[in-house]
């Protein structure tokens, strides 16, 4: 039991250690993010300025006008919320040129959005007052119950009323029935609702599916992100909630996303961890954001909580101007004491220098003789492993020479026995028959080969395995157990034996059969042509150990 608390303990101290490791990474990734928000910010102006040129294209249908504004105003949804207003009160004014009732609710509703999230609250409701929900047609359905949610959720954060909560979430629930399941906006939507009712392990559980097919080029990565921090953060996982906001934050600024609640949450965190330093930066960032995108609700929001961690800075600043200027004095007494040291260290150095230009003469001259002895034992050290390998080549060869010498000379002394007595027996016939045969020949040629294969085996036990290793297989065919005649060719050439030649003759080949054994293995290596053999001849050889 004892143990296992122990295992436990580091397992969490590991895992805490590796988080926090994680999470110094994106802090450092998100500051230099936030030093080049301008680029961003640019990007998304050359893609606004892009669309843009389309609406100056003549003759322009009201429907494409329509889809053009339209996508303006998403365009600008998060980045400048008064731009985003303008595009959509544009749109249903063309929709009210066209006569068009679908077109006109869609513009509404898009409208009304802007306007809770501008905190336009009374035009926003004026809107939603207006459009009869009866009359809806059901495509419009889940825009229309996402607008009444999105209002009454802008409006509880402003007026802190559990009321406007409450309808918050009846229509987010409307809206889940009318989604399609299928979508991000439901599975999004239905997380929403599941860390309302602190179902927080299921939700972490879906979050963490979505984010396998996200990634940081999506902006619905920021939501989730920030989705999957707050979780962390209801279940007190400190280092995972720095994590997903700072991937959140992250992700805002490459897109452009001025609206945003990630970075604040950072900001929070680090001021509670007495970080000042790091929450100004992150609450200065977000304020900006606000007030360029123009969401009142956000700067209202916290422009309360801005000026305590601003106060704090200003605060922490100012003690840091007083320390510094004691450091400043300190280190101007320090410095007079130091220059007299100087100069007496400057005379001894230049004592020292004598010293040391003798040692270095003689350092260099023995760097140079170590270097020498150096070179001299590792060529000392690779002719004896090419000595070592040659002799135990030469005695496993000599033994088998000498083995297979004597059975040749057995074989040849009964076989002559043979021949005498089919010539005493005047079995000519017999005796013609047998000179005429190639049978003795090719058994023995094949017994030599088999000989070979044992004895070259025996010596390089991988040298089929390292070979095909050194070709590729695109035909994917199984590498042989046995040698075959291509590997033959090339063991003789492990031996030495490079002669094209007398490969040929060793192995009763043609040389032109040789030749294209050698091309096809070259052209089929997986090295570089003109390297093949030579790593060929280095199979199984010894490695020189430093």
């Amino acid at each position: 039991m004892k143990n296992l608390i122990i295992s436990v303990m580091l397992l969490l101290t590991v895992n805490y250690v590796q988080a926090q490791n994680e999470y110094d990474t994106l802090r450092i990734q998100l500051n230099e993010e936030i030093a080049n928000k301008n680029y961003y910010d640019k990007l998304k102006e050359r893609e606004i300025q892009e669309t843009k040129r389309l609406l100056k294209i003549s003759h322009l249908q009201p429907q494409q006008e329509y889809d053009f504004n339209h996508s303006l105003s998403k365009l600008y949804k998060k980045y400048i919320i008064d731009s985003a207003v303008y595009y959509s009160e544009k749109n249903l004014r063309i929709a009210t040129e066209m006569n068009n009732s679908y077109m006109a609710i869609e513009s509404s509703l898009q409208l009304a959005q802007l306007y809770s999230t501008a905190g336009m609250y009374i035009e926003a409701n004026n809107i939603l007052h207006d459009i009869d929900r009866k009359t809806l047609p059901e495509t419009l359905l889940p825009l229309y119950f996402d607008t009444y949610s999105q209002f009454y959720g802008h409006y509880a954060q402003s007026n802190d009323r559990f009321t406007y909560y409450s309808k918050n979430e009846k229509y987010r629930d409307s809206m889940l029935m009318v989604l399609d399941k299928n979508s991000l906006q439901y599975k999004t939507t239905f997380i929403e609702k599941l860390l309302q009712e602190r179902q927080f392990d299921t939700a972490e559980k879906l979050l963490l599916d979505i984010l396998e097919y996200l990634t940081d080029k999506d902006s619905d990565y920021a939501f989730v992100t920030y989705l999957l921090g707050s979780i962390y953060q209801a279940k007190q996982k400190v280092e995972l909630q720095k994590k997903y906001f700072a991937l959140s934050a992250i992700t805002d600024i490459k897109n452009s996303i001025k609206d945003n609640a990630s970075i604040q949450s950072l900001a929070f965190m680090h001021y509670a961890d007495n970080d000042i330093e790091q929450a100004y930066r992150y609450m200065k960032s977000a304020i900006d954001d606000i007030v360029f995108c123009n969401v009142r609700f956000r700067i209202i929001e916290l422009s309360s909580v801005y000026s305590v961690i601003n106060a704090t800075y200003l605060s922490n600043e100012a003690k840091q101007k007083d320390k510094l200027q004691f450091y400043l004095i300190l280190i101007s007494i320090l410095s007079f004491f130091l220059a007299i040291a100087v100069l007496y260290v400057y005379k001894q150095m230049k004592k020292m220098s004598k010293i040391q230009k003798k040692l270095y003469t003689t350092n260099q001259k023995l760097t140079d003789l170590n270097q020498i002895i150096n070179l001299s034992n590792e060529q000392i050290s690779k002719v004896n492993t090419q000595l070592e390998e040659s002799n135990r080549i030469k005695e496993e060869y000599i033994t088998q020479f000498f083995d297979l010498c004597s059975t040749y000379i057995n074989k040849l002394e009964n076989y002559r026995k043979m021949l005498n007595r089919k010539a005493m027996n005047r079995q000519h016939e017999d005796l013609f028959n047998l000179l005429k045969s190639t049978n003795l020949v090719d058994d023995e040629l094949k017994q030599l080969y088999e000989t070979f294969d044992i004895i070259f085996l025996n010596l390089y036990p991988t040298f089929i395995e390292d070979f095909y290793a050194l070709i590729s297989n695109e035909e994917q065919q199984p590498i042989p157990k046995k040698m075959n005649a291509e590997l033959r060719i090339f063991a003789l050439i492990r031996l030495g034996i490079t002669d094209s030649i007398k490969i040929a003759g060793f192995l009763r080949y043609s040389l032109s059969t040789i030749y294209n054994y050698r091309t096809k293995m070259r052209n089929k290596a997986v090295v570089s042509r003109d390297k093949f053999e030579e790593m060929v001849m280095k199979i199984g050889s010894f490695q020189i150990k430093n």
